[in-house]
């Protein structure tokens, strides 16, 4: 795939400047945070559709255009907010992050998913990219605590989320409807560091 250019450091949201460049949201110099976009598709859903066996059965990724049409009116609700973690090298895809379920308020949390995609699985992307949402969600949306939850059996995800700094709070049997039954899932949570005031965000 042909290398997109891509700008430094901050933009508005999903916005393409008038050399055609993409906007990110956050960076860590290899890897940067933006809003999928509907001319994202054709990319999004090739490297789902290439990771389906990294992603089974944790998860099944939009990998078709009805579908990634969905993700995006999902993702666009009030009560939730999506992300896509890019290689800045080549601007491509290397995974995705979603807060969901967010209530602001006395709370203001949300539920976070991810998912790294091949090539990029293992080699770090997806690391450097959640930490640069939970960096934008402790930020710009102003929100204080963040909860992942895990299949036990999903290794690969306790792993990242243990060296982000997560704690495990307690386990649910029964918790979410995955791959055609219910799952159990172990809850994994953060919250903004000391001294991060909540901003009105939303």
């Amino acid at each position: 795939m042909a290398a997109r250019e891509c700008t430094p450091g901050w933009g508005v949201v999903g916005a393409v400047s008038e050399s055609g460049a993409v906007r990110y949201l956050r960076s860590d110099g290899r890897v940067a945070i933006r809003r999928p976009r509907p001319a994202d598709e054709a990319e999004f859903v090739a490297a789902a559709r290439r990771s389906r066996d990294l992603h089974h059965p944790w998860l099944s990724a939009p990998d078709d255009a009805q579908r990634y049409s969905a993700h995006l009116r999902k993702i666009r609700a009030r009560d939730s907010s999506g992300f896509l973690f890019c290689d800045r090298e080549t601007g491509e895809i290397a995974g995705y992050a979603n807060i969901s379920g967010i209530v602001l308020g006395a709370l203001r949390g949300g539920y976070l998913g991810y998912a790294a995609f091949r090539p990029y699985a293992g080699t770090g992307h997806a690391s450097a990219g959640v930490r640069l949402v939970i960096d934008y969600a402790f930020g710009p949306l102003g929100l204080h605590r963040l909860e992942a939850n895990i299949q036990p059996g999903n290794e690969p995800s306790k792993r990242l989320v243990r060296r982000l700094g997560f704690r495990l709070e307690g386990f649910s049997p029964d918790y979410l409807f995955v791959d055609g039954a219910w799952r159990d899932h172990e809850r994994w949570a953060i919250t903004a560091p000391d001294g991060v005031d909540p901003t009105p965000g939303r």
